[in-house]
């Protein structure tokens, strides 16, 4: 827990009840604001943990305009404050409405003193366990963090880099265009005894093929017009670490020999250099074209493939990866709303059902570009298909095939109403009809994880 004073801003106009507030709350370190503008200086000045606000706010106290104007600024500007509105006794709708912008908790006036407090003292509760989480996984660090899926043969993906991190083999990552090839490559890095060392990575279809040699290779001074001084290459420079060689298959044939000398030798020569340099690099690379038909092509060399697939990793694309489209789309959209300062967003059912039947040619990188653009257009609380700029689809039925067999509809069940509702085990069940501890059992059985 915080050592830090736990510093709790009252939001109120009345001198005599904000008196009384400052008295009923004197277990806290009280600061107080009875305006919208000395609201935001004391959020600025005291970053408190929990607010208490009332809704009527000067200049018009009977109008509620101004309270949720700064309660949309105080969850932009700290999203993690719990904040507990003060609503009128029979102002119910208005309570609803603040908790569906992100406020924490609502009272009606005049309230109990005694039950305020125990909600204040859980949010301020809840508010040391979210940076204690926080702090618990900076440390933790896990090197697949950037990997986010429930998907099985992605899973499987997952426990293979796991497993093959810490021999010293050449590993090629096999998948369309933005799967997750480099986030693995960095996995392996990490996981590895060569973690300290550099993760050096360079894509070979994005430099010029006069250009790439140098890259790789490095140059001695004088090697060729411009050569100003004695340069390391990506290889030499990655020493002790790990070279990650991205689009491998783009690799012109004359540098693929050149390649492949130093994966037997594991020496270099700079270019217009006579010099052997050893160097001791473990080697990943990647790449979204099918090396065997370049092979057969004759634009890939066979005995390069070999060295370079000691181990090869098929990463499925996210059309194959059951509920991970959805899953993922709940994870950016929470993302990238903190980045924007946009509160509390969620995705409603249109684009639920469109990012569900949209094939993603594009994979994780588009999804998620899909999603940062959403985010940034989406007019309401909610994001639509409309600001996906995708197509609406009408949810499908699932249809009972005789042929498959029972356990794996089930499977195919639980995955998908898992991912529907953002791994919330108590909407899942209901989603399915059956109770949480028969959900638990059949999670269990398919190997499903819960989120935490």
């Amino acid at each position: 827990m915080s050592d830090k004073p736990r510093t709790l801003l009252i939001i109120e106009d009345d001198p005599a009840l904000q008196k009384q507030m400052r008295w009923a709350f004197d277990a806290f370190e009280t600061v107080v604001a009875d305006d919208r503008e000395s609201a935001l200086a004391q959020l600025r000045r005291h970053e408190p943990a929990v607010v208490t606000m009332d809704l009527g706010l000067p200049p018009a106290p009977d109008d509620v305009t101004e309270g949720f104007r700064l309660l949309g600024e105080i969850l932009a500007l700290a999203p993690d404050t719990r904040v507990i509105v003060l609503t009128g006794q029979h102002d119910r709708e208005n309570a609803v409405r603040a908790v569906g912008m992100g406020a924490y908790d609502f009272f009606a006036k005049p309230f109990e003193p005694e039950l305020l407090t125990l909600t204040i003292e859980r949010a301020f509760r809840l508010y040391d366990l979210q940076l204690e989480n926080v702090r618990l996984k900076a440390q933790q660090g896990s090197a697949l963090a950037g990997l986010l899926t429930r998907d099985p043969m992605m899973l499987k993906v997952c426990r293979t880099v796991e497993k093959v991190a810490s021999a010293s083999v050449t590993v090629a990552l096999l998948g369309e265009s933005g799967t997750g090839k480099e986030v693995l490559a960095r996995g392996l890095h990490a996981l590895s005894p060569r973690a300290k060392e550099r993760f050096v990575a360079i894509n070979c279809a994005a430099i010029p093929e006069t250009l790439l040699e140098s890259e790789l290779f490095g140059y001695e001074k004088g090697a060729f017009t411009g050569a100003v001084k004695q340069t390391p290459g990506k290889i030499e420079t990655a020493n002790k670490g790990t070279l990650f060689l991205d689009e491998i298959g783009d690799l012109p044939m004359p540098l693929q020999a050149k390649l492949l000398r130093f994966l037997q030798e594991r020496v270099v020569e700079r270019i217009g250099g006579r010099e052997e340099i050893p160097v001791n690099v473990r080697v990943v690379c990647a790449t979204h074209r099918d090396l065997k038909a370049q092979i057969q092509a004759g634009a890939f060399r066979e005995d390069l493939y070999y060295r370079l697939a000691e181990i090869v990793i098929d990463i499925p694309p996210l059309r194959e990866r059951e509920g991970d489209a959805m899953l993922l789309a709940h994870a950016f959209v929470q993302r990238f709303a903190k980045e924007n300062g946009r509160g509390s967003l969620h995705l409603a059912e249109d684009a639920l059902a469109a990012i569900e039947a949209h094939p993603w040619p594009g994979n994780v990188r588009e999804l998620e570009n899909c999603l940062k653009r959403a985010v940034i257009m989406a007019d309401e609380n909610r994001i639509t298909a409309d600001d996906l700029g995708l197509a609406s689809a009408e949810e499908e039925l699932e249809h009972l095939n005789l042929r498959h067999v029972r356990d794996e509809a089930e499977r195919r069940a639980v995955v998908r109403a898992l991912a529907r509702t953002n791994g919330n085990i108590v909407k899942a069940a209901e989603v399915l009809g059956i109770s949480r501890p028969s959900l638990y059992d059949l999670m269990n059985r398919f190997g499903l994880k819960k989120e935490s």
